[in-house]
């Protein structure tokens, strides 16, 4: 299946490129979702004619999002847990966690934005997790868990 890609895709391409992908994702994610339109003769038409009003609005999101990762970039987050006798949490920090201590902080980060390729946190300590705000806007931060007293 041809697309042209209005919007910018991770992995994919950027606005205005003409990319093959496979049925299923073309109609199951990228139409639905409005980040691309089938490549036919009369949608390439209307593309050129939008392609400056896309690549706007690409910017100005590219610019909010380089805006938030500015605001939290070396940020240290501290989270309190539950924790056993050596260390260990009961339970785990996870990606739901961290999303509400920055709610806490009044800062909106969702819950995948938050990058954690270790998986989710079970010790106490300093931990590095990455926050991905756009394609190109990837901020790490650290998260320190600390024990309930």
């Amino acid at each position: 299946m041809n697309v042209i890609l209005l919007d910018n895709v991770e992995n994919l391409g950027s606005i205005g490129d003409l990319v093959t992908v496979k049925p299923g994702y073309g109609r199951n994610f990228l139409l639905p979702k409005g980040k691309a339109a089938l490549a036919t003769k009369q949608n390439m038409a209307e593309f050129e004619s939008r392609r400056a009003e896309l690549e706007a609005a690409a910017a100005k999101e590219l610019a909010a999002a380089q805006k938030r990762a500015d605001l939290v970039k070396g940020m240290e987050l501290v989270i309190q847990a539950n924790v056993g006798s050596e260390g260990k949490l009961f339970g785990s920090v996870g990606p739901i966690d961290i999303e509400q201590a920055f709610e806490k902080l009044n800062i909106e980060v969702t819950r995948a934005e938050v990058r954690m390729p270790d998986g989710p946190i079970h010790d106490v300590g300093e931990h590095t997790v990455g926050l991905h705000f756009h394609t190109k806007v990837n901020v790490e931060i650290t998260v320190r868990v600390v024990g309930d007293e």
